[in-house]
């Protein structure tokens, strides 16, 4: 149940159902398995699983949440070979050649048949709410995945206002002047893992993994102007992640020491057992969060969109390096 990835965003409006009214809410959405026509479904089940019936389990002050999305898998290339061989078997018979558009009618036709023997592939997508702080926490890698589990949120409650979390400093511009130092900020230290990127040459990328990030070489690519786009950090000796120039935080691994909180706590069911893990998770991610946004300078409050917060922030630096040259002059 613990979380491997965080994507965050902020509420702009208070969240005020209750556990119970999120359920309610929730429960006509209900996770229904694919039909044979189906070809894919999302619902929203027990986030305890078999050993829960909820849609909504609540700890602490903290709602999780639970999506399930089945998908009928048909491979590709299966269909496409299907296709030739019946198009092939028309241009024998009828002397002519078949067009894209009759390609595409037998490319429904073989799907049409394909969908009821096809294996259904399901995962399951755990958010949870946290209405005190204000946020929303996805446990995704894809911005696409967290998404569209909001959007089925929203559709679900009617009205949904979040945005992803953004910090008052450029990520990728705070990461490159930590490197650069080297300095870790408050209550981090530095992994083994990072990303640089040139802005000036699109595709010039340098991954180092399981190195020494404050090495000579690391810091002669930041020199030469490449910048930190990706991070590995370690907080507060408990938490392993990467966090990227989207604030989004992926290779969450919790210490034995954080894990070690909720296995000194007797529980007697399954169901004890995922309450505990949930409030210990719940309370470090919270505190992880506030440190490391205060690494970034702060809670941006604008609803702006990132890309929009960082040609801002290129414009003034432009503005900035204007105005110096003059003042030179």
């Amino acid at each position: 149940m613990w979380f491997k990835n965080l994507r965050v965003y902020r509420l702009t409006r208070e969240f005020t159902l209750s556990a119970e009214q999120l359920n309610e809410l929730l429960e006509p959405d209900t996770f229904t398995p694919c039909g044979s026509q189906d070809m894919a479904r999302y619902g929203w089940v027990a986030p305890l699983g078999r050993h829960g019936s909820e849609l909504v389990h609540a700890a602490n002050g903290y709602l999780m949440v639970c999506a399930k999305k089945q998908e009928k898998v048909i491979p590709a290339a299966v269909v496409n070979e299907k296709v030739e061989e019946m198009a092939q078997a028309i241009a024998d018979k009828e002397a002519r050649s078949v067009g894209r558009k009759e390609r595409q009618n037998l490319k429904d036709e073989v799907l049409l048949e394909m969908r009821p023997k096809a294996f259904a592939r399901s995962r399951l997508q755990f958010a949870y709410i946290d209405p005190k702080d204000g946020w929303i926490v996805v446990n995704a890698s894809s911005a696409k995945a967290a998404e569209e589990l909001l959007e089925n949120l929203r559709e679900a409650i009617s009205s949904l206002s979040v945005v992803p979390l953004t910090a008052k400093n450029i990520p990728q511009q705070s990461m490159t002047h930590w490197l650069s130092a080297p300095e870790a900020p408050v209550n981090f230290e530095f992994g083994n893992e990072c990303e640089l990127r040139d802005p000036q040459e699109a595709g010039s990328v340098i991954r180092c993994k399981n190195q020494d990030l404050c090495a000579e070489e690391i810091h002669n690519h930041l020199v030469a102007g490449m910048q930190v786009h990706k991070l590995g950090l370690i907080w507060r000796d408990g938490v392993e992640l990467m966090v990227d120039d989207q604030l989004a935080i992926k290779r969450l691994k919790f210490s034995d020491a954080v894990t070690e909180k909720a296995d000194n706590v007797d529980a007697d069911s399954a169901a004890q057992r995922f309450d505990v893990e949930f409030s210990v998770m719940t309370l470090e991610i919270s505190a992880l969060l506030k440190d490391l946004l205060q690494a970034f300078g702060g809670l941006n409050t604008d609803t702006a969109s990132v890309d929009e917060i960082v040609a801002r922030a290129t414009r003034e630096d432009r503005e900035q390096t204007l105005a110096a040259e003059v003042e030179e002059v």
